[in-house]
């Protein structure tokens, strides 16, 4: 007796189950149910790859800021260098600065400023410096300049 009831009230269930789904889902809709997850997952991997490509973006910006700012920074440096070193500046120069990201050549180049006064007598002493930052990057040339005065009487 109890193993024909315990049937009895499991063919009810799978019977009350089986009539629910059918009930959810008209006939031409059931087979709609994988596409519609297929569909939500290919929108899903393409958001994740664009998020991948933003990120690679980003990194590669900031990669090249940190660069210019090393080769802004070296550019600084050698002002500074110039600017506290007694006696007129060296004509002209070269260095090659390893960076990290690659070696930068640092061009200076010093002559007279020639500018004059209100009397129009050119004013002696006075120096134009400027420094030429020379590297490669992604296999271009990139150049960055810095132009200032330095006084030193004589």
């Amino acid at each position: 007796m109890r193993r024909d009831s315990f049937r009895k009230m499991l063919d009810s269930a799978i019977e009350d189950r089986g009539s629910r789904v059918e009930n959810r889902l008209p006939a031409r809709r059931r087979g709609f149910a994988l596409y519609e997850v297929l569909m939500g997952v290919a929108i899903f991997a393409f958001g994740v790859l664009a998020l991948g490509r933003a990120v690679e973006n980003c990194l590669n910006a900031s990669t090249l800021n940190a660069e210019e700012e090393r080769v802004h920074l070296i550019l600084a440096n050698r002002m500074a260098e110039v600017q506290t070193t007694p006696g007129p500046p060296e004509a002209a120069k070269e260095f090659n600065v390893d960076t990290g990201y690659g070696t930068v050549k640092l061009i200076q180049a010093a002559a007279d400023a020639g500018l004059k006064d209100d009397n129009g007598a050119e004013i002696s002493g006075l120096h134009r410096i400027v420094l030429t930052a020379k590297w490669t990057r992604a296999g271009s040339d990139q150049t960055e300049q810095l132009e200032f005065y330095v006084y030193r009487p004589g």
